[in-house]
């Protein structure tokens, strides 16, 4: 059960290790575009290219979608980012159904777990493989695996390294399963190893917002944990009340030390960078999309944008 790219690997994974997949479940096909074109899920795609059982249920309590799981006779579900399931979907199989989880629970449950570690500014992260509970992300642990995050990561570079390294410990897990030596643990015997735990709900437009407000290290994370999507954005406003919607993808620290001009205050040589003034320091913008373009350097963006000295950032 998976729907994008991140679950790929783990299907083909599965497949290449010899193990039956009667069937795939994955999100239905969605009109994409001005043209409406059928926009299939990647696992659909790659489940299509191997000749896989395919389901594509609207709604999991359906009757007829259950019964043609229950007609697949799986005996394990494995669930790579997807939906939340009823107790009657993932209470079905004999040996149960397990989760890939992108953070090492209980920190971090939730929709975007490795978005929220980078704003964070979390140094360590990792995947987690539980069973499913009737509480989302609470079930009992099986494997986790810690991953480093450097100070150059974001949200898109965790990403990839974590899609590769999920396959690994899934095919853990479903071995540990099929030799009916697998132990789980709850995840309570876990939260003293942290102080607090956090959550990593679902992302909305109006978080994504920059706030020149806060610190250059708190803004620096806040780019990276949502770039390259759903990315982070600002205001670009001119003395003339000309707005644009600018998202910013990548940025770099200029300096810690406090200042006393005003936040969102635009510095530059409209040539060659483009720094704003944040609360004790400054950031400089590296790569970003103007509003109807494409994504760009900050040299590309400042040649083909007149009087910039004339905005500020809100």
């Amino acid at each position: 059960m998976g729907t994008p790219d991140f679950a790929v690997p783990t299907l083909k994974a599965i497949i290449d290790n010899g193990y039956n997949v009667v069937g795939v479940i994955t999100a239905p096909d969605k009109e994409a575009g001005r043209g409406k074109k059928i926009n299939m899920s990647a696992i659909k795609k790659f489940a299509i290219e191997h000749k896989l059982e395919i389901l594509q249920p609207h709604k999991l309590k359906d009757e007829n979608f259950i019964v043609d799981l229950r007609n697949l006779k799986a005996n394990l579900q494995v669930v790579v980012a997807f939906r939340m399931l009823p107790e009657i979907v993932w209470a079905m199989p004999a040996l149960g159904t397990f989760n890939l989880h992108a953070s090492l629970l209980p920190q971090y449950r939730g929709a975007a777990p490795i978005n929220f570690a980078i704003i964070n500014g979390e140094t360590t992260t990792g995947l987690t493989t539980f069973f499913l509970d009737k509480e989302i992300d609470t079930g009992r642990i099986i494997f986790q695996e810690k991953i480093d995050i450097s100070k150059n990561d974001d949200a898109g570079t965790l990403h990839d390294r974590m899609m590769e390294k999920g396959s690994d410990i899934v095919l853990k897990t479903i071995n540990s399963i099929s030799n009916n030596e697998v132990t789980s643990h709850e995840q309570h015997k876990f939260t003293d190893e942290y102080n607090t735990l956090k959550i990593a709900p679902k992302i909305k437009k109006d978080f994504c917002r920059i706030n020149w407000n806060n610190t250059p290290i708190t803004i620096y994370n806040f780019v990276r944990g949502l770039s390259p999507y759903p990315a982070s954005f600002s205001v670009l406003k001119s003395d003339r009340e000309i707005q644009h919607s600018i998202k910013v993808f990548k940025a770099s620290i200029i300096s810690s030390s406090p200042s006393t001009e005003v936040c969102g205050k635009i510095i530059t040589d409209e040539k060659t960078y483009l720094n704003v003034i944040a609360k004790t320091g400054i950031i400089s913008i590296l790569e970003l999309q103007l509003s109807g373009k494409k994504r760009m350097s900050i040299t590309d963006f400042l040649r083909g944008f007149q009087n910039i000295n004339s905005f500020h950032f809100e």
